[in-house]
């Protein structure tokens, strides 16, 4: 779903973080995260299924992964980046 992203908190070393984004960029599009191999892989899908963009990540070096479902948003609510 449009608005729909995972982050990805890669540690960098001497203690920080960096943040990777991979968002939904247009309706009917969805984001999905997968092992593949040695890498985790965070992709943006099309509604048939196929790959707009993808992003690998060493799973040594993934703090963490958040998904963000935006339409989960109750109606009113604030969303606050």
């Amino acid at each position: 779903m449009k608005g729909d992203r995972i982050i990805v908190l890669v540690d960098v070393g001497d203690g920080k973080t960096a943040e990777y984004i991979t968002a939904a960029t247009k309706a009917g599009r969805s984001v999905s995260i997968e092992a593949r191999g040695k890498f985790i892989e965070v992709s943006e899908l099309t509604r048939f299924g196929e790959t707009v963009r993808t992003n690998r990540f060493m799973p040594s070096r993934v703090v963490a992964l958040i998904e963000d479902h935006r339409g989960d948003l109750a109606e009113g609510a604030r969303d606050v980046d």
